[in-house]
């Protein structure tokens, strides 16, 4: 029996040790270049160029042949997709899924809509792996990993630009306009529909992450899991995490970085955070 777990790139993980993984790339495209967002892809490189691009850009999901590729000849495969709500990449794994269902009637594929992105889809892949290797059925893993998605994850995030998330039709342009102020970071999370969504603004990093605690918190963090992605902010990151297990001494908080679809997103100095609640 061959099993596999798939996402599309916006988990931000290259690579999952001890299961057959795969990452789908999406990719960021402008007027005069196509960015990939794969093992190859030069992410200081593009961040810089797109930091100074006056033209259009967005972004493009995987093809239904894209994860049909993906799927390989495995017998039982687990999806994990960026929301429905802010991508099309669901929509095709979806058709990818009854299209290899009817030509392999006896192999399976379960998708999961993250309804978020980056290291929120982390937790649940992760999650799925260790169901997989504890020998679950796939009925098993299937119920309850929608379990754990729904009840015991969240994302919130801290940008200091929203421009592409505006021009992209996103979040609306006025709010957008806020976090062009010098030092404002909007703090935001994804909603239970997998929509962004602003919930705070603070002025500078000590006041920022002030909020993305006292936010977690409410939301139900008690201690558990904490992944940071940054994007070209280490230092933030760091002061984030100390300030974390200040608060709670055995959380297990780990920082890496965000990935190409993600880095266009979030763009220089952007922080997204999954947690387990």
């Amino acid at each position: 029996m061959k099993v596999k777990i798939i996402s599309d790139s916006s988990a931000n993980l290259r690579s999952l040790e001890g299961v057959d993984y795969t990452s789908v790339p999406l990719r960021i495209v402008t007027d005069e270049k196509e960015y990939v967002d794969d093992d190859t892809l030069n992410i200081v490189n593009m961040v810089e160029e797109l930091s100074t691009y006056k033209g259009r850009s967005g972004t493009s999901c995987p093809g239904v042949g894209d994860w049909l590729e993906a799927f390989g000849d495995a017998d039982e495969i687990y999806c994990v997709t960026i929301s429905s709500n802010l991508s099309g990449s669901y929509n095709a794994v979806m058709t990818a899924k009854k299209q290899y269902e009817e030509e392999h009637p006896n192999k399976k594929v379960y998708v999961v809509d993250s309804l978020s992105a980056g290291p929120e889809m982390k937790l649940i892949i992760e999650k799925l792996k260790e169901y997989v290797l504890d020998g679950e059925s796939f009925e098993s893993v299937c119920k309850k990993i929608e379990e754990y998605r729904e009840k015991h994850t969240a994302l919130i995030f801290c940008l200091e630009s929203l421009k592409n998330l505006a021009n992209n039709g996103r979040v609306n342009k006025a709010v957008a306009a806020i976090s062009g102020i010098i030092g404002i970071r909007v703090v935001g999370d994804a909603s239970e529909e997998g929509q962004i969504r602003p919930v705070d603004k603070a002025r500078g990093t000590k006041k920022a992450i002030k909020s993305i605690i006292n936010i977690m918190k409410k939301r139900g963090y008690k201690g558990d899991t904490v992944i940071i992605d940054h994007c070209l902010n280490i230092e933030a990151a760091k002061a984030l995490k100390e300030e974390i297990i200040s608060e709670f001494k055995e959380a297990l908080v780990r920082i890496e970085e965000t990935t190409g679809l993600c880095c266009f997103y979030a763009e220089k100095g952007g922080l997204m955070i999954g947690y387990e609640v």
